[in-house]
């Protein structure tokens, strides 16, 4: 008699309801228990009836924004336990307390040693300060500001840039990288803002990510210098400073900027990016990082510390 295969329900591990440690603190709860609901029927070890497809397991969710370590990919043996759910909350939980307990030192020791820092990005009002950050992708903030000063001098308002047409703006910026597609950017935005913003740089991310060339980081800049809201842009500095420091574990921009949203205090928020940013550039370097005149060395512990070096006798 031809016998059947059967199958083992797959049981999910933390991963597959990562989004819950990606949610605001007063969500965790929730977010867990619909995580858990999702889950497979039955426990380890129990065979599939016979002759019946087993349902695909859930997608296992992008780790974006996770603030735990490698000890929180333990399966989870019982999916119907309360005894499994508690655990899987209080790991959650006691991760995300963590990471809010260290940024408060960081950012105090950010804050005493440069109270209000400032973006490097030269600028003579909004509307250049959102071209210069168009600029700045791909680019350091040091070349853009090289070729903007000729640029802003005569063309500081969308209509005046719109004047100057994508050839004459091209030849002005031709230093930075990708000048030509950055050069179609900032005279489509210019057009945009005079057809549908009365020539201003609206204070509205919706608004300003629908603006030829500009996306969330973009987005974020302008509104955290040019309209005072605490929000993170996430370049390459900040996404490497957040995961040396443990701050976030996210896997893209956007999760590291949701984690830092969520574990900076209200109180840094204005600034942490910029110090997160002038710290990448400066100390915490990508190859080879200046571990030594480090403010926040003791509360670091990631694998690309530097060891001091030892002193001759």
């Amino acid at each position: 008699m031809r016998r059947r295969s059967t199958q083992l329900a797959r049981v999910p591990t933390l991963d597959a309801g990562r989004e819950a440690a990606d949610s605001p603190a007063s969500d965790i709860s929730t977010d867990l228990d619909r995580m858990i609901a999702r889950s497979p029927r039955g426990r380890r070890g129990k065979v599939t009836q016979p002759g019946k497809d087993v349902a695909a397991p859930p997608a296992r969710a992008a780790k974006a924004g996770h603030v735990a370590d490698a000890t929180d990919q333990r399966r989870v043996r019982e999916p119907g336990s309360p005894k499994a759910n508690k655990k899987i909350k209080v790991q959650v939980a006691a991760k995300a307390g963590v990471a809010a307990v260290r940024a408060e030192q960081v950012f105090a020791r950010f804050a005493a040693a440069e109270p209000e820092p400032k973006g490097e990005l030269e600028s003579v009002n909004t509307f250049t300060l959102l071209v210069a950050v168009v600029l700045s992708a791909q680019a350091t903030d040091a070349g853009v500001n090289k070729a903007t000063r000729a640029l802003f001098a005569i063309a500081d308002t969308p209509r005046k840039m719109a004047a100057l047409g994508v050839e004459r703006v091209s030849d002005l910026i031709k230093t930075i990288g990708l000048y030509r597609n950055k050069a179609k950017n900032v005279i489509a935005l210019s057009e945009q803002l005079l057809a549908d913003h009365g020539g201003e740089v609206p204070h509205d991310r919706a608004a300003l990510e629908a603006l030829s060339g500009v996306g969330r980081k973009t987005a974020n800049v302008v509104l955290n210098i040019a309209f005072g809201e605490p929000t993170m842009a996430v370049d390459t500095h900040v996404f490497r400073v957040a995961h040396r420091l443990d701050l976030s574990q996210g896997r893209t921009p956007l999760a590291v900027e949701e984690d830092l949203l969520r574990v900076v205090p209200a109180r840094f928020a204005q600034h942490a990016h910029h110090w997160l940013i002038l710290h990448g550039r400066y100390v915490c370097k990508a190859r080879k990082p200046e571990c030594a005149r480090c403010l926040v060395n003791d509360l670091c512990f990631s694998a690309d510390k530097q060891a001091p070096k030892a002193v001759a006798t």
